[in-house]
């Protein structure tokens, strides 16, 4: 495969390319979901191709293929050189990429259990055993199952002289429990919603996370749930759990700083930013505890890797910084934007068949001191919420809104009841601002995000999120109905 990326290259610069790179791309996938005493879903695929990039004139031209043959290479760089010429015609300017060292390297997800290893059967009879439980509690009238598993192999080479591999490793797991009492439908998932926790391992992490173990609890939970008073409205104090703040950082951060999005050049599939080049430094974004890092090195990370799609080798960096902005998420293109001379290394693409685009990579708040029952005994009146059951975020990332699946009213610094359908709302800066306690590290988890959509054609990526609890002041909270 390395020497088809390198015939792709040749015939890209033979044909006048004043740039190429390419990416060969295999990747497995396992997917499986439970749902009661039944097996609903059992998908095993295998997909592969090639994708080349080329700057001619000034311009960039992209083209891709199944057809993993030295012809089919040299066919891509063609139609890639071609696109490029065309595309030059209508340039705005130059493409100027920041420079980066040629990088001869190989990269591997360590794992201490290969997932495609398993057999198929011991992982659906785990699954139909957390389900048995869950079914056990009145009311649950519905328990489900997930597992999840991709192994991505690619090889990366450009026109500068790198020669990339990589395999990327990831699992995915989770149970939920659906209560009802004939009026009203209540959730409880574990370890998070939306198919569960994924982290860049292999089936150990199936097993850390101890499925049945958890299964009475959410059944119970969302039991309980269908009696719950509704969540008390009004202004007041919020703890967040560490996976519902995981999807805050995502939303209200994560998106809001992709560079390609500050400066207009993604749009389509769900806006702009608000955090425009001349706040960087300056702006205001969080209370001086909010240390917001990106992080392609992080252990566990879905977007922890060796190196970007651009073969820019990975990084680690602030983003916000005792809560002031000052930096983004960038490519060899656009880095220089931001007065920065190298990328940042976030430039990825969902597949073979797609133009590589600025995603994310791992972005977390970093941990305070104190346990989560310190946050809780600082609130006089207030409200604690775990695990997302809804979001909506407007096109520039200012004004959102959550719901969770479970909460609890807290008064005089105790957890005082069980509250249903919790959801709070805010503006991001105002947000971030009230952010007056954050736990220590033992209670920070990596939060696997792996189904983030952006692009046109839309395109899905995989990231995390580091996160414990954290505690802010004067949000406005209410039920939803």
């Amino acid at each position: 495969m390395k020497e088809m990326c390198q015939v792709a290259v040749e015939e890209a610069r033979r044909l006048g390319a004043e740039f190429a790179d390419v990416r060969v791309l295999m990747t497995e996938r396992e997917e499986l979901i439970v749902r009661n005493d039944r097996v609903a879903t059992v998908e095993r695929g295998e997909d592969k191709g090639i994708g080349i990039r080329v700057l001619c004139d000034g311009a960039w031209g992209y083209c891709a293929s199944r057809d993993l043959t030295e012809e089919g290479a040299t066919t891509v760089a063609k139609a890639a050189v071609e696109i490029a010429r065309a595309s030059a015609q209508m340039k705005p300017g130059p493409v100027r990429l920041a420079p980066e060292p040629a990088h001869q390297a190989f990269y591997q997800t360590p794992i201490a259990k290969d997932p495609f290893a398993v057999p198929l059967e011991d992982k659906v009879a785990l699954l139909l055993h957390c389900t048995e439980i869950i079914l056990k509690t009145p009311s649950v009238a519905l328990a489900y199952g997930w597992m999840s598993f991709q192994r991505k192999t690619q090889w990366f080479a450009n026109s500068e002289g790198s020669l990339i591999e990589q395999i990327l490793i990831r699992s995915g797991a989770g149970i939920q429990a659906q209560a009802t009492d004939g009026s009203d439908l209540q959730v409880r998932s574990y370890p998070q919603s939306h198919g569960g926790q994924f982290m860049g391992k292999g089936y150990e992490l199936v097993e850390e996370l101890d499925l049945p173990g958890h299964s009475s609890l959410i059944a119970e939970e969302a039991r309980a749930l269908l009696s719950a008073p509704l969540c008390p409205e009004g202004e007041m104090d919020l703890v967040l759990d560490g996976s519902q703040l995981a999807l805050q950082i995502h939303e209200s951060v994560g998106h809001a700083l992709e560079l390609d999005r500050v400066l207009g050049m993604e749009a389509n599939y769900a806006g702009t930013s608000f955090a425009t080049l001349e706040k960087k430094g300056s702006f205001r974004y969080g209370s001086p505890l909010v240390h917001i890092v990106a992080d392609a090195t992080s252990p566990g990370g879905l977007a922890t890797f060796g190196y970007d799609d651009e073969g820019v080798e990975a990084q680690s960096w602030h983003l916000i910084k005792e809560g002031i902005l000052v930096d983004y998420l960038t490519s060899r293109e656009t880095a220089g934007a931001t007065g920065e001379r190298r990328s940042h290394g976030c430039l990825r693409a969902d597949g073979w068949q797609n133009l590589p685009i600025i995603r994310m990579v791992n972005i977390s708040l970093l941990p305070g001191q104190g346990e989560p029952d310190d946050l809780i005994n600082d609130v006089r009146h207030g409200v604690l919420m775990a695990v997302n059951r809804s979001w909506s975020i407007d096109n520039r990332r200012v004004q959102f809104q959550f719901g969770c699946e479970v909460g609890w009213e807290i008064k005089d610094g105790k957890k005082v009841r069980m509250v249903k359908n919790p959801c709070y709302s805010g503006i991001t800066w105002e947000f971030w601002g009230s952010c007056q306690g954050i736990a220590g590290p033992h209670h920070w988890i990596l939060w696997g995000v792996p189904n983030c959509g952006k692009g046109e054609p839309p395109q899905r990526a995989e990231m995390s999120h580091g996160a414990a609890p954290a505690l802010f002041r004067k949000v406005k909270v209410f039920p939803a109905r």
